[in-house]
């Protein structure tokens, strides 16, 4: 493990992006492959007689998750933290890990990227399965906003310790391991469908569409 990790620090110092791409989509892969295995298991106890039919991984499903980590999570990823951090450093000229530093950097993840990352993922899995543009905008109109409030409660405790602990070549290692257990979460969301938890989580909203 230890051989593994050096391994890692050596190509990521040698070649930063490209093992951020690599990294991102195998960690991705197997999210998603956790993610099939929650959502199976959750259909057996709602479906007693589904409780015989056996489990087999969508491998394409898990390909089509991989090359969002390429694609998206890693490039996209890898100059988003390094460019947030240098805005905060060097022309919002705040020390790094003082208390001002965390929580802008968390402020501003937590406005831009978190949101940009579940629209961007939830058109591109409505894409990738065929489905035509007028689908895609009514399941990220149905998906969005649950999984943003949901996920508003706890991705910045993550990323309070990311940004206050983990060095910066790091931060999205990091992320994307705690992504794994996002991935299951985004592929429950999206299973949910016109669930009545939705509902009521839309309600709550100050601002109601018209």
């Amino acid at each position: 493990m230890l051989r593994l990790w050096k391994w890692y620090q050596n190509s990521l110092a040698v070649h930063p992006v490209k093992t951020q791409v690599i990294s991102s989509a195998l960690i991705w892969g197997f999210g998603d492959i956790a993610a099939q295995t929650i959502t199976h298991a959750t259909a057996k106890t709602k479906s007693p007689q589904d409780e015989d039919k056996e489990f087999k991984i969508n491998w394409k499903r898990v390909a089509t998750t991989s090359l969002f980590g390429f694609g998206f999570v890693g490039p996209v990823g890898h100059f988003w933290y390094e460019g947030l951090d240098r805005f905060m450093r060097l022309r919002l000229r705040l020390q790094p890990n003082s208390f001002w530093f965390v929580a802008n950097k968390v402020a501003v993840d937590g406005l831009i990227f978190g949101p940009l990352d579940l629209l961007v993922f939830f058109s591109y899995m409505g894409f990738s399965t065929g489905k035509s543009i007028p689908q895609i905008k009514e399941d990220v109109k149905r998906d969005f906003l649950p999984a943003l409030i949901l996920e508003g409660g706890i991705w910045p405790v993550v990323q309070i310790v990311n940004f206050r602990f983990i060095p910066v070549r790091y931060q999205l290692l990091y992320v994307n391991f705690f992504c794994l257990l996002d991935s299951c979460f985004l592929s429950w969301v999206e299973q949910q469908e016109d669930a009545p938890w939705k509902q009521w989580l839309k309600s709550i909203l100050p601002l109601k569409e018209k």
